[in-house]
């Protein structure tokens, strides 16, 4: 086939429905690079998964725990417009920015339960208060006799750093439990079950964004937390070891 001066819209179209091939529509993806490096790291996290609420019988508190970032407050210049039959919420597009925020929060593996803070910064100081004033509490209150953190390996939990921070800690402190961290592999928030709570809160709080403040925002995300505490269930969680052992083997 040679070059021509021009195609009719109608005939490239009709070209990509013959073809079944939609170039407007994407989806990312990404290669695991080094298979057996990333199976050492992802294998204990699923068998944290798979043996969460057995260990919890045992007293091992298994915990999901990262951040989600720069949640900012935003004011309409008019509050949002209420859905109406065959119509949906109207927002203003203008709006006034009031501050952002950081959400520091710990999905139990077990329960579904949810527990957080929010923080000015993201910064490991501020990461270092959410295990001190929120996890340590509550993991004294059930009595358990030890953590197990699933972690990620952003800089605001300090993976160089932390895991001595937290044996001087449990010698200073003399908790009655231990906490021990499983980290995930890189590029593997996928793997990361408080990665699904955080979707879920962008849905059916943050969006449409219309705080006049900061502790607006923070008050709706504390009372959605209550809210999903008082029913909550563990994930649903039925990606194995097996199956990540095939994904790598296809790769």
């Amino acid at each position: 086939m040679g070059l021509v001066a021009s195609i009719a819209t109608s005939t490239v179209w009709r070209w990509l429905q013959a073809e079944r091939l939609r170039p407007w529509r994407y989806h990312f993806w990404q290669k695991i690079s080094d298979p057996e490096a990333f199976l050492v790291r992802a294998r204990p996290v699923l068998e944290l998964y798979e043996e969460a609420t057995n260990l919890l019988r045992q007293g091992i508190w298994v915990v999901c725990v990262d951040e989600k970032t720069s949640i900012q407050a935003r004011e309409g210049q008019e509050d949002p417009v209420p859905a109406t039959a065959n119509h949906p919420v109207h927002v203003a597009p203008r709006y006034a920015r009031r501050g952002a925020l950081q959400l520091f929060a710990g999905l139990s593996v077990a329960e579904g339960f949810v527990f957080g803070c929010t923080r000015a910064r993201k910064c490991f100081v501020d990461f270092q208060a959410f295990i001190l004033e929120v996890l340590v509490p509550e993991a004294i209150s059930r009595g358990v006799t030890e953590i197990r953190l699933v972690l990620d390996n952003g800089p605001t939990h300090a993976p160089k750093q932390l895991e001595t921070w937290l044996t001087e800690q449990q010698a200073t402190r003399q908790w009655p439990f231990t906490i021990q961290v499983a980290w995930l592999p890189k590029y593997a928030s996928w793997l990361d079950q408080i990665e699904i709570w955080f979707s879920v809160l962008q849905r059916k709080v943050l969006m449409p964004n219309h705080f006049a403040s900061l502790d607006t925002l923070t008050q709706r995300i504390m009372d959605f937390i209550g809210h999903h505490n008082a029913s909550a269930k563990p994930i649903n969680w039925t990606y194995t070891v097996d199956k990540l052992v095939d994904k790598l083997g296809a790769n």
